[in-house]
């Protein structure tokens, strides 16, 4: 799936066909809540000591009209997330230790288990959208056949891949490094981001 998405995504970027745009994805986001949930470390997962997990459920209106991976493409982007992809969500634990991730949900569903093996399970479906601090866990733990999951990162911070004990004495001195982005992937500069990831 993942080749197919990457050639649907090439193909309408360079002819705009199924895309938004930046400015109208922003005008498909609903006014939601957003859920702060906070993990501690467990041992292998450290998840941030500061910030929240944060979830928005159905954030989107996925017009038929437009793809929804492009909306949230769009979206991401025009709020300075970049470096985006379509795929699904490793079936291992994992976690990012030099940057904080967005997991937009654009098709499917899937339980994803957050926060680490001690952490919480969420089923989560199309137009939802998580925001990962550095150090969160995750981890599919099943999916309907269609699950498409649209990833992306914001500017300041660089990719990784941890899970392994042996990495814990490295990364807990960088996750906490890792500075706040610009604004918020879905509600931008004035989105509940800005509240619940300060500096201290």
């Amino acid at each position: 799936m993942p080749f197919l998405e990457d050639l649907k995504e090439y193909t309408e970027r360079a002819i705009s066909i199924g895309r938004p745009g930046k400015r109208q994805a922003k005008d498909l986001v609903k006014p939601r809540k957003a859920h702060a949930v906070r993990f501690k470390d467990d041992g292998l997962i450290p998840n941030h000591p500061r910030w929240p997990l944060i979830l928005y459920r159905g954030a989107l209106h996925l017009e038929k009209r437009y793809d929804p991976a492009a909306i949230l493409e769009d979206l991401f982007e025009a709020n300075g997330w970049s470096d985006s992809w379509r795929d699904g969500i490793y079936d291992y634990v994992h976690y990012h230790s030099r940057i904080h991730e967005v997991l937009g949900i654009a098709r499917g569903k899937g339980r994803v288990r957050l926060g680490g093996n001690k952490g919480r399970i969420f089923t989560l479906k199309a137009g939802d959208v998580a925001v990962l601090p550095a150090g969160t866990g995750h981890q599919c733990l099943s999916a309907s056949a269609d699950f498409l999951v649209v990833g992306a990162y914001p500017s300041t911070g660089s990719y990784d891949e941890c899970t392994r004990i042996e990495d814990r004495p490295r990364v807990l001195k960088s996750i906490s490094r890792v500075p706040p982005p610009r604004k918020d992937p879905v509600y931008g500069a004035d989105g509940p981001m800005s509240k619940l990831w300060r500096r201290k």
